[in-house]
């Protein structure tokens, strides 16, 4: 399935930044921009080479994660100040938080939201997100007009989107953009098989896609994606090594990375404004 949109460029490369995660520790990754000041700089970092859109996970002093509501607002409003980047809140927060919790990540009011398709094994854990909530969420981001961004772990995810779709409609804008997370233990391996039997299954109302691969699939996924016609998205959230045995200094270089390798397949990064109207947002 190809990027479907008249109204962008279809040689542009919509690149997501993801910074931070919900999983490495700041004591074990002090480059992690887990503070507002880091992570504003990082944002500018990654805008000034590439990026257009930043997907966020906070912590709090301690360098927890957190979804705390105050700080997501104040978040938003500093990354909206500092940059012109598409703001896209996780609702996935930790593996940890609580549904009703990540319901409220939406007060904070982002440009756009993630929205996970279905409950997931995270490697020892469970990442949970079962059907009601999944309804109550994209509900709930239509009514507040904000733009999801489905993940989709696994090819029953994939399905349950259809299902969503069918029963909801078009999310607020009309634009269905989806992100394929890769490589997850427990979810669909990171491969470029793996990538082509999703694509395949993707429902026909979705105007553009992603996909992100974990750890050591990162550059299998990003190079398929790109055979593909799909956008990237990188970032410490994901990987922490920019090749065997060296670790990521940070944020941007993974970005920057990321624009080399659609510079090879003669794509140029997308604008924040180009992201904006791929995304239909207001």
């Amino acid at each position: 399935m190809e990027q479907r949109s008249s109204a962008v460029d279809p040689q542009a490369l919509l690149i997501t930044v993801a910074p931070t995660g919900a999983e490495t520790a700041k004591a074990d990754f002090p480059q992690l921009p887990t503070t507002l000041e880091e992570l504003v700089q990082t944002a500018q970092d990654c805008e000034a080479v590439g990026a257009a859109m930043i997907h966020v996970h906070i912590r709090d002093d301690e360098h927890r994660p957190t979804l705390d509501l105050a700080r997501l607002t104040d978040t938003v409003a500093a990354l909206r100040e500092s940059t012109d980047l598409v703001v896209q809140l996780s609702t996935g927060g930790s593996v940890h938080d609580p549904l009703e919790d990540r319901l409220k990540v939406l007060d904070a009011a982002p440009d756009s939201c993630s929205l996970t398709m279905g409950t997931t094994n995270f490697g020892d854990d469970v990442f949970s997100n079962p059907w009601p909530f999944v309804c109550d969420l994209y509900q709930l981001s239509q009514e507040r007009q904000v733009v999801p961004e489905f993940e989709l772990f696994d090819l029953g995810h994939v399905a349950a989107l259809h299902r969503l779709l069918d029963r909801y409609g078009l999310p607020h804008g009309g634009a269905v953009h989806c992100d394929l997370v890769m490589g997850v233990p427990g979810g669909m391996p990171g491969t470029a098989d793996a990538l082509v039997a999703a694509v395949a299954t993707l429902p026909g109302q979705v105007t553009s896609w992603s996909a992100t691969g974990i750890g050591r699939t990162t550059l299998p996924v990003a190079l398929a994606s790109l055979s593909k016609g799909g956008h990237l998205r990188v970032g410490m959230e994901d990987v922490l090594t920019i090749r065997k045995g060296e670790q990521v200094v940070n944020n941007r270089q993974l970005v920057e990375r990321a624009v080399a390798l659609g510079d090879l397949a003669q794509r140029r990064p997308m604008t924040t404004a180009e992201a904006r109207t791929l995304l239909r947002m207001k």
